[in-house]
């Protein structure tokens, strides 16, 4: 067999195999990136539609098992992994350069909604995607706090394409991921009193007139509840989906599910509900059995930890995702698991480049 029909051999049988993860086989996604066959050597590039992916020795595994059995002559398989994250980019009109936007909700406060949202944007940092995080709650806003960050954003001027000048908000950062809140706005003491459509105007602003870049993903604290802002974002952005945040208790599911509800009826995907503050005070699994019950995705739990409360009082959430952190497994799994469930998404609804044969 020639190194060229070999080539051939190796592509077709790769196609066949299925994604651990994605579930469907890398011929319907597209996600073999290259194949060359040099002697005895054969190597494979796999491009992943997320930093996040979590089973990367499995793919190897299967990869290089259907191989070594599908096609003579391979020999030695080695497979490298390159990641591009796929997205919509669906800024609209407001010029966002965004692949994904994940929206994270509650049907009620004091679940740990903006400790989750912060998390889930560190974690996808961590494993090396670009992250914004926007604080929706102007009622509330924690997230200055919860990430140490204080201080009006710096405005600047930008040319736009017709020849004006506009201003810009930049987002003040904070260990890396980049973030706006109308908490950098106002006084912390100072309470915003606004109705709905102040809310959605402010919301609007803060999406369309910061200067966010090219982001992988922003994840957007909502407001507790069921209202305006998750209208506002279905009728102005595409939206990757909605992560549901609720504790185990019975009280909190009744809440969570109308938050379900209420991103269903705005046309937001649910990605799947996290079961925050799991251990002996609120129990554990109702958020579980409660997904299984509405066939959406469980994304994991996070434990009733002391380090949670603690580096978020500080001001150093980010300080989580040190390898000595109590909580740091617990928050990487559900960032992982977010990751997939938004790759599912958008690989529905389009394919990956195709191979190339060198």
């Amino acid at each position: 067999m020639s190194e060229s029909e070999k080539q051939q051999a190796v592509q077709s049988c790769i196609a066949r195999v299925s994604d651990p993860e994605l579930g469907r086989t890398f011929g319907d996604l597209n996600m073999v990136k290259s194949v060359h066959v040099d002697g005895d050597q054969t190597r494979v590039t796999i491009e992943l539609p997320t930093h996040a992916y979590p089973s990367k020795k499995q793919l190897t595994t299967a990869v290089t098992t259907a191989v070594a059995e599908n096609v003579e002559g391979a020999g030695e398989v080695t497979v490298k992994f390159e990641h591009n994250v796929r997205g919509r980019q669906t800024g609209g009109d407001l010029g966002l350069r965004v692949k994904n936007i994940i929206a994270v909700g509650s049907g009620k406060g004091g679940v740990g909604k903006s400790t989750i949202s912060a998390s889930l944007a560190y974690g996808l940092k961590h494993f090396g995607s670009a992250v914004g995080l926007l604080d929706a709650d102007v009622y509330g806003p924690s997230i200055p706090h919860l990430v140490g960050v204080e201080g009006q954003p710096a405005v600047k001027e930008v040319p736009t394409q017709d020849g004006r000048v506009v201003e810009r908000m930049l987002p003040n950062e904070a260990n890396g991921v980049k973030v706006m809140s109308m908490g950098f706005m106002v006084p912390a003491e100072q309470a915003v009193i606004w109705r709905g459509p102040m809310l959605h105007k402010a919301l609007m602003q803060f999406l369309a007139q910061t200067d966010w870049g090219e982001l992988d993903y922003l994840v957007i604290d909502m407001p507790p509840g069921t209202g305006d802002v998750a209208l506002s974002l279905s009728q102005s952005v595409g939206m990757a989906g909605a992560v549901v945040v609720c504790t185990p208790q019975e009280v909190a599911l009744l809440d969570a599910v109308k938050a379900i509800s209420m991103f269903r009826q705005v046309k937001i995907p649910v990605l799947g509900m996290v079961e925050n503050m799991t251990g002996e005070i609120f129990g554990r699994g109702g958020a579980k059995a409660k997904a299984e019950e509405l066939n959406v995705p469980f994304l994991g739990e996070v434990p009733a930890i002391a380090a949670i409360r603690e580096k978020g009082d500080a001001g150093q959430l980010a300080s989580l995702f040190d390898d000595d952190s109590p909580a740091r497994d617990h928050l990487l799994h559900v960032c992982q698991r977010t990751a997939i469930e938004v790759a599912k998404e958008v690989l529905d609804q389009s394919a990956m480049p195709q191979l190339e044969i060198l």
